[in-house]
């Protein structure tokens, strides 16, 4: 298997950085026209396109420093998963360097994002969680939560 980044922290022993990996796995299919790898969308893969996602929103264009900035990524670990999202079929890198969501990246963004902002809303509302803790809480829920769990929190949230 290969290892990317991806959001479950392991702590590098001597550094005081928590680094994130996720594995891609073998077997199936793995872009338009390449054969090989299998690549299940995870978390880090959404938390990238929620950042894209988001970035676009506040500045109007994204860059790869932009979202290692934004992360505290690297620069070549934020390349190397731009372009495994790239072929993916989630992003396309123009040739300014813009990153920009595809209708298939955009689709996948948006529901990670409203994942996030009802569970955060959730948290707030039923459980009385302050703000920045119930943010941060989301941010892991909202990539494991099953679509029936979300629904019914959607519901109580707009209830």
């Amino acid at each position: 298997a290969w290892y990317v980044n991806t959001g479950r922290p392991e702590q590098i022993e001597g550094t005081k950085r928590i680094w994130y990996t996720f594995e891609i796995k073998k077997g199936g299919h793995r872009g338009p026209g390449k054969g090989g790898e299998h690549v299940k969308i995870q978390e880090s893969a959404e938390n990238y396109l929620e950042t894209i996602l988001m970035l676009h929103q506040k500045q109007g264009y994204v860059r790869s420093i932009d979202i290692a900035n934004e992360l505290g990524f690297t620069k070549p670990s934020v390349s190397r998963a731009m372009s495994i999202l790239k072929n993916d079929g989630y992003i396309v890198v123009e040739s300014s360097g813009n990153i920009v969501l595809t209708e298939k990246g955009s689709k996948k963004a948006n529901e990670v994002y409203e994942r996030h902002l009802y569970i955060t809303k959730f948290l707030q509302k039923i459980l009385n969680i302050p703000e920045e803790l119930a943010a941060q809480d989301a941010c892991r829920i909202e990539h494991i939560i099953s679509q029936e769990t979300f629904e019914r929190i959607k519901e109580n949230v707009d209830s």
